[in-house]
């Protein structure tokens, strides 16, 4: 996968959850889940997009590949 699109935070946790992601907590509006070993923190916030570095680094966090990550994408 090239390019990655434009996500907001809900869609992010919303592809992390039907990844299997489950939520362990939350500290201000940073949201922890955890699958196996990997956990993975998403800022939450209800205005604009997550930045593009941002996005890499939580598919990073999470142990899966981009096209792993965006099977899930309705």
């Amino acid at each position: 996968m090239s390019k990655l699109p434009f996500l907001k935070s809900r869609e992010v946790l919303s592809l992390l959850f039907a990844c299997g992601f489950e939520k362990v907590c939350t500290t201000g509006s940073h949201i922890r889940l955890r699958k196996g070993k990997h956990l993975v923190t998403v800022a939450f916030h209800s205005k604009g997009s997550i930045p593009v570095g941002t996005l890499k680094s939580i598919i990073r966090q999470s142990g899966l590949t981009q096209e792993e990550f965006f099977k899930r994408k309705p």
